[in-house]
C-alpha cells in the first residue's frame, strides 16, 4: 500500500500536520520525563527520540498523512536543519572534537567500505537462491538501480543522482531502489536510534573506553552551567535571531556558489559541490564554528541548544513521515537486498568496533554519516548529547566527497558480479 501522487491522505493540509506532529513531540517528552512507573518503565526500553521517529512514520503508513505530499520535510531540511547546526556549533569546543578524530575518521570509514562490499555481497547471497530478482538487462538491470543506493548511502542525494546518470537504470527501476533506499535507510535509523537508549551495555560489550566522548559532553556541561541565567525575551529573540539569520545568509550565498561552480567548473559535480543543500550545510556549520569564538557563545546559557534541539526533532519527525512500512510488500525481493546490504555495513562496523573497542557513539554516527548524510547524521549524533552534533555534520560533509567514488566502485562490483 505504497501511497502515491493519486492516493490522498485524510490530513492533507500542512498547518495541521504540522500541529500533529508538535503534539506527538510534546506528548512523547512529557511522558518520558513523567515520574509514573509505567513511564518509567515502557522509555527504560523504548528511547523517547525513537518515537518521534516512529509515530509519524506509522501515521504515513496508514495513510493519515503523506511525507511525499507534504512540504513540511522540505521546510525542515532547509530552515530549521541549519539553523539547529549553528546553534549546536556556537558552544563549540573544537579542541575537544579534534580529540574524537581517530575513533571517529575509523568508523566513518568503515562505515563506507560496508556500503561499498555490502551491495555486491547482497546480490551474490541473493543470486544463489534467487538470481531473478538480481538479474535483468539493459536499463532494467537491477545492478544499475542499486547503484544509485550506493552513491546514497556514502554520500546523499547529490551523489545518487550522479549515479542515476552515470550508470542510467530505468524509470520504473529508479523508483522501486528508491523505496528500498527510504525504507531501508530508515529502518536502520530507527535501530540506530534504538541504541542510543542502551549505549552503555553496548559499550560493555565492546570493552569500549568512552571517556573521549564523555569528557567532551562534561565539558559541555560544566560550560553551561557557568553560564547559566533565566532567558529574557531579548535572549531568545538573540537566539532565533542568530539560528534563522544565519540560515538566510548560508542560503543567500549557497545560492550564488552552486550555480557558479555548476557553470564555471561543472567536474567538481562529483564532489557534490554542485549541491545547494551542501553548501547550505557546510556554511552554516562554519558560520556556527567562527560564533563560537566570540560572545555570542554565551547564548548557549540562555538556552541557544534547547532551542536547536527543538528545531532538530521537529526535523526528526519530518523524516519519520517520509518512512511507509507497508511499501515493502511492493518489491519484496529488492527490499531483501537492502536489508542484507545493511546487515553487512552493520556487521563490519560491529567487528571493527569490537576489535577497537569504540565506543558505540563513533559506530552510530560513523554509520548515519554514510546512510542518511548531513540531514540525520547530527539528529543521531545528538541523541547521545547536543555538543556532538558538528561531529555528525563534520563526518557527512566527507561523505559528500566520497559518495560518488565508493559509489561507482560499489556500482562496478555489482555489475561484475550480477547474474
Amino acid at each position: 500500500m505504497e501511497q502515491s501522487a493519486t492516493q490522498v491522505p485524510l490530513i492533507t493540509n500542512d498547518a495541521v500536520v504540522l500541529g500533529i506532529l508538535v503534539i506527538i513531540l510534546a506528548t512523547v517528552f512529557k511522558t518520558s520525563a513523567s515520574k509514573r512507573p509505567i513511564f518509567k518503565k515502557f522509555y527504560s526500553v523504548v528511547p523517547s527520540v525513537l518515537l518521534c521517529y516512529l509515530i509519524p512514520s506509522l501515521l504515513n503508513s496508514f495513510g493519515i498523512i503523506s511525507g511525499e505530499q507534504s512540504g513540511l520535510y522540505q521546510m525542515a531540511s532547509r530552515y530549521l536543519l541549519p539553523a539547529s547546526l549553528v546553534l549546536f556549533t556556537i558552544s563549540l569546543d573544537l579542541k575537544e572534537i579534534w580529540k574524537l578524530r581517530r575513533q571517529a575518521g575509523l568508523m566513518f570509514i568503515t562505515g563506507t567500505v560496508g556500503i561499498m562490499i555490502g551491495g555486491p555481497l547482497a546480490i551474490l547471497i541473493v543470486s544463489s537462491f534467487a538470481p531473478e530478482i538480481v538479474g535483468g538487462q539493459g536499463p532494467d538491470a537491477v545492478w544499475r538501480g542499486l547503484s544509485t543506493i550506493g552513491g546514497s548511502w556514502i554520500g546523499g542525494g547529490a551523489n545518487q543522482l550522479a549515479m542515476f546518470e552515470l550508470f542510467k537504470p530505468s524509470s520504473n527501476l529508479f523508483s522501486a531502489v528508491i523505496a528500498v533506499d527510504v525504507i531501508v535507510a530508515n529502518i536502520w535509523m530507527a535501530v540506530l536510534l534504538y541504541g542510543t537508549g542502551i549505549t552503555e551495555k553496548i559499550d560493555r560489550f565492546f570493552k569500549a573506553d568512552s571517556s573521549s566522548v564523555d569528557d567532551l559532553k562534561e565539558k559541555v556541561e560544566k560550560y553551561r552551567l557557568s553560564i547559566m541565567q533565566i532567558p529574557t525575551m531579548t535572549d531568545t529573540m538573540m537566539i532565533i535571531g542568530i539560528g534563522l539569520g544565519i540560515t538566510g545568509i548560508s542560503h543567500f550565498f549557497a545560492d550564488l556558489i552552486a550555480p557558479w561552480i555548476e557553470v564555471h567548473a561543472p567536474y567538481l559535480e562529483k564532489f557534490s559541490l554542485t549541491s545547494g543543500f551542501f553548501w547550505i550545510v557546510v556554511l552554516a556549520t562554519a558560520f556556527g564554528m567562527l560564533l563560537s569564538f566570540t560572545k555570542a557563545r554565551e547564548l548557549e546559557g540562555v538556552g541557544a541548544t534547547r532551542i536547536g534541539s527543538v528545531f532538530i526533532y521537529i526535523m526528526v519527525a519530518t523524516i519519520g513521515m517520509q518512512m511507509d512500512i507497508t511499501a515493502v510488500v511492493s518489491q519484496p525481493g529488492l527490499f531483501l537486498v537492502g536489508l542484507i546490504w545493511i546487515s553487512i555495513h552493520m556487521l563490519l562496523l560491529l567487528i571493527v568496533g569490537k576489535l577497537t573497542k569504540a565506543p558505540f557513539f563513533f559506530l552510530a554516527v560513523g554509520s548515519q554519516a554514510n546512510v542518511g548524510g548531513a540531514a540525520s547524521a547530527p539528529i543521531v549524533a545528538s541523541a547521545f548529547h547536543p555538543a556532538l552534533a558538528p561531529v555528525g555534520v563534520l563526518l557527512a560533509i566527507f561523505g559528500y566527497a566520497l559518495g560518488t567514488y565508493g559509489g561507482y566502485l560499489s556500482a562496478i562490483m555489482m555489475q561484475y558480479v550480477a547474474p
